[in-house]
């Protein structure tokens, strides 16, 4: 059964998608994430993911606020990323809720100083972001392309003990045309032990059942969700099995 997480883009402590990773697309959905995170609870989901897209752009943690508030006020496992870029912003997001945090730009910029985040919180709290343009990764906020190619990149960091991987195609992020389930299926036949996380593209139901038919272990998506794609109720039958 793949795992369904649900995500939560903030920006000025509201609710957001992007298209593509422009901050000039933006739309605001919610002003108000928590309610965002109690519906998606009391339909049965147990894990989201938090952005912080304020944070991606400006190079630290910024709405670590509103992750309080959803920590708080629900239940949910709460995986975190945008902006984390130094130890002090990694210890404010487990303070303030998140049980998994994602590091992308960190590590390609500062690969030792996420391999020391590995070691020391263990790589059931840190994930790996591969966010990924033309199968090379892209960094701050996406708005930079690195010369690192995806395939050299996760063979590294999974010989450094990288288990949790969130691979985004930038390509397909908020443009509601299908996952790039080539990509992971590409992914899982090298690394077949990584629980990947596919990200970006998703338009409705039949989407994510495409991605569990091809053994992708978990599927983050939100604009399908915003614009009444995918029901609660559809959410609910993914489940129940």
């Amino acid at each position: 059964m793949i795992e369904l997480i649900p995500a939560i883009d903030l920006i000025d402590g509201k609710c957001v998608r992007l298209s593509q990773g422009d901050y000039d697309s933006k739309k605001v959905y919610y002003e108000d994430p928590v309610e965002v995170a109690l519906k998606l609870e009391a339909h049965g989901i147990r894990r989201l993911h938090v952005v912080d897209l304020d944070g991606a752009a400006s190079h630290h943690v910024v709405n670590y606020r509103t992750l309080e508030q959803i920590a708080v006020r629900t239940s949910l496992v709460i995986d975190f990323g945008g902006g984390v870029k130094s130890d002090e912003d990694l210890v404010v997001a487990f303070e303030s809720g998140a049980q998994m945090v994602t590091g992308g730009s960190i590590a390609v910029k500062n690969p030792d100083l996420f391999c020391r985040w590995l070691q020391k919180y263990g790589f059931e709290k840190i994930i790996l972001g591969a966010d990924v343009k033309e199968h090379k990764i892209a960094v701050n906020g996406w708005k930079d392309e690195s010369s690192c190619e995806l395939f050299p990149f996760l063979e590294d960091y999974v010989e450094k003990g990288i288990r949790k991987v969130i691979c985004t195609d930038i390509s397909c992020d908020g443009m509601l045309q299908g996952p790039s389930v080539a990509l992971y299926k590409g992914i899982l036949d090298r690394h077949s032990s990584l629980y990947l996380i596919a990200s970006g593209g998703v338009s409705c139901a039949g989407d994510i059942r495409v991605l569990e038919n091809a053994g992708v272990p978990a599927v983050i998506f939100g604009k399908a969700l915003y614009e009444g794609r995918i029901t609660l109720k559809e959410l609910e039958g993914f489940m129940a099995g």
